[in-house]
């Protein structure tokens, strides 16, 4: 027995290499992802043909600095709902398909790479896009446990760095509320987050409210974006982005929902059609898709100019990398 004991302590240690693998929570077939979502996913051509030849972390990284410029799970105007119900309806979390964003289809094979501990915190910690960041923090909350997500979370509460998740632009925010959401609401855009269990949910608003007194003890001023001001260090729940900042996100959330995708028209079928809204809804049918044919050509611009700049930029950016690299390989060591 004396001798095994001996042995084992011969051994050498393996907790950096363990402590670096990041297991998969939920489904790991689907990655927790909306059914409709994963299929149109698996069956675009950009995602089998174009991303199946990207083998790598870094590749992958690459293409999400020159493509992503959106968070929203379908193309704008691409998904119409109008006159149709049922499971085909307005109904938040499962939608009527469209053209499926680039953002999903990368998100997606980050997780065929099956990414490390390190790894994802090299996504949150990334300065050339707030799209990498933004994808990192979505791979979390997809795949990792909900008891975990605050602790992921916490350090990037009050990032102040800005990004615009919605297709087409028109919705700044910064990467702290961003996270605020991810940890506060379910629904993103169209389809839905994985559920965060009401007990955890719970703490997660408790902690959120402790983070929130401590920064206003040291911030009295703060005022996060597009809310009011910080936390008054005694307010019940999220203190500083308390619960009637939460309700108002999420109205805010459900208006442009709406809006965009038409959840409204789940009601339609409770008042007789008249040829006025039928004209309406030809009216904006045709509307959206003058804007989806403008916003196609801004993107065939907007990519020409990045190619132009492509090849300055990217030494640049793999520079930046090899030196964030060194930094966090001494700081696992």
């Amino acid at each position: 027995m004396a001798e095994n004991e001996e042995n084992n302590l011969q051994k050498p240690a393996k907790t950096s290499k363990q402590h670096n693998v990041l297991p998969i929570w939920g489904n790991e077939q689907t990655m927790n992802l909306n059914p409709l979502i994963l299929a149109n996913i698996q069956g675009s051509s950009y995602f089998k043909v174009h991303l199946f030849k990207l083998k790598t972390y870094h590749e992958v990284v690459d293409e999400i600095y020159y493509q992503v410029k959106h968070l929203e799970p379908w193309e704008r105007g691409s998904r119409k709902t109008a006159g149709q119900t049922g499971m085909c309806g307005g109904v938040r979390g499962v939608g009527a398909g469209g053209i499926v964003s680039t953002a999903f289809c990368l998100l997606y094979k980050l997780y065929t790479l099956r990414l490390t501990r390190k790894q994802v915190n090299g996504l949150l910690q990334h300065t050339d896009s707030p799209y990498i960041r933004a994808l990192g923090f979505m791979y979390i909350r997809y795949t990792q446990p909900p008891a975990d997500l605050f602790d992921w979370y916490v350090d990037y509460l009050d990032d102040e760095e800005e990004i615009d998740p919605r297709a087409g632009g028109g919705g700044p925010t910064t990467i702290g509320a961003l996270v605020r959401q991810m940890l506060i609401k379910l629904d993103w855009f169209s389809t839905l987050f994985p559920r965060i269990p009401v007990p955890i949910q719970k703490q997660i608003e408790q902690k959120m409210g402790e983070h929130n007194r401590q920064m206003s003890v040291s911030k009295p001023a703060t005022v996060y974006r597009g809310g009011s001001g910080g936390g008054t260090g005694g307010g019940a729940g999220a203190a500083g982005y308390g619960s009637s900042r939460m309700e108002a996100d999420r109205r805010e959330h459900d208006d442009r929902d709406r809006r965009d995708y038409g959840d409204i028209d789940r009601y339609s079928k409770d008042r007789p059609a008249k040829r006025d809204d039928r004209d309406r809804d030809r009216d904006r049918d045709r509307d959206r898709d003058r804007e989806r044919d403008k916003d196609r050509r801004d993107r065939d611009r907007e990519r020409e100019r990045e190619r132009d700049r492509r090849d300055k930029h990217r030494d640049r950016s793999r520079e930046r990398y090899r030196q964030r690299s060194r930094s966090r390989d001494r700081r696992y060591r």
